[in-house]
């Protein structure tokens, strides 16, 4: 991977450096964030929301933004190395507790098992329209 030192954490007692990922390095329009950040074999996603190729949270409802959302989690993590599998933790909010069971269907299209420790919380979204944001904590082979 082509990382570069940012400098050094303590996290359960190791000594890690984070490195700043590619994606974060490009020059993105929004919020100050980055796609993933790593520390040590972690890596650490941002929330990812419904948005497709041209930025815009997709149309269709929970079932098309659910997928959307997974898909952009599974792209940012390949884009350092890691595969669904290699997932230990997702966080999901939903903006709807019905959301749950659409979610759920999507879910188990992209992750198997033994599937990975989620939280999944019912909350507002900052993006207008957005249903869904997810992140996820996985670990490098």
């Amino acid at each position: 991977m082509d990382h570069q030192p940012i400098g050094d954490i303590l996290l359960d007692g190791l000594h890690l450096k984070p490195v700043a990922t590619k994606q974060e390095r490009i020059i993105m329009s929004g919020p100050p964030l980055s796609p993933a950040r790593c520390a040590g074999s972690l890596v650490f996603t941002s929330g990812q929301l419904a948005r497709g190729d041209d930025g815009k949270i997709v149309a269709g409802g929970i079932e098309a933004q659910a997928e959307q959302a997974l898909a952009n989690l599974i792209a940012v993590l390949a884009a350092e190395g890691c595969t669904a599998a290699d997932v230990v933790k997702v966080t999901a909010w939903l903006t709807d507790a019905r959301f749950g069971a659409a979610f759920n269907a999507a879910y188990r299209r992209h992750f198997g098992a033994p599937f990975p420790a989620r939280s999944t919380v019912v909350s507002a979204l900052l993006a207008d329209g957005a249903l869904i944001e997810v992140e996820a904590i996985a670990q490098r082979a």
